[in-house]
């Protein structure tokens, strides 16, 4: 199947890159292109793409609100969204996550990357790599200010905190697996359990929930 993509950023020349190399790909189309975060939302309700490659910074309604009404739980089928960033200089990227989006682009990513991680959010596993996705989200909730107010949880079982605490990490559920002695279809099911118990979108969401409620401690 096709994967249908909007482009949305404020500079042409960013969208026409990625115009052009999704165009050698057979599996990627290019559903349609926006200069605003308020044009990306109405191409999202339009159109209904399977992801939106999304800046933060645009004019306007930025990325983060654009994304917040892109992902709107009370929007059925609504588009996973990719952020575009250059993360040394946008400290906006924790704000995106938790508006919904799915993962994270980086301008001067290889173009092989970008197109891998627009197949991976489109399948809904969030993560394009767990690590650096963990190292990010950890490196702005260290530097918040204020910090978030701690999560409670409640509803779920001990093994389900281990594995959610697991996710916080970074870990995939092959490392979950491993690190507790479980297959790798049980760790599956614990996190699809989470999902549904802590009414999270995807992957990064659990991160953010872990990070919230405590069970991962940000670097000092």
């Amino acid at each position: 199947m096709t994967i249908r993509v909007v482009l949305a950023d404020d500079q042409p020349l960013i969208r026409s890159g990625l115009r052009v190399l999704i165009a050698d790909t057979g599996d990627i189309a290019v559903a349609g292109e926006a200069g605003t975060g308020a044009e990306a939302v109405e191409l999202a309700r339009d159109l209904r793409p399977d992801v939106v490659v999304m800046d933060i910074r645009m004019p306007g309604m930025d990325g983060i609100e654009a994304t917040r009404l892109i992902t709107n739980p009370a929007e059925p089928g609504a588009p996973h969204v990719l952020v575009l960033t250059t993360f040394d200089e946008d400290e906006y990227v924790y704000g995106a996550l938790r508006a919904g989006a799915g993962g994270f682009l980086v301008k001067d990513m290889a173009l092989e990357d970008i197109l891998a991680a627009i197949r991976v959010v489109a399948a809904g596993d969030a993560l394009i790599a767990p690590g650096v996705t963990r190292r990010l989200i950890a490196d702005f909730v260290g530097r918040a200010e204020p910090a978030p107010a701690r999560r409670p949880l409640t509803g779920i079982t001990e093994r389900e905190r281990e594995v959610l605490t697991l996710v916080g990490r970074g870990r995939s559920n092959h490392e979950i697996a491993a690190e507790l002695y479980i297959s790798a279809a049980t760790a599956k099911a614990h996190v699809a359990r989470l999902f549904t118990k802590l009414d999270a979108r995807d992957r990064v969401h659990l991160v953010i929930i872990a990070y919230e409620s405590g069970l991962v401690a940000p670097p000092r």
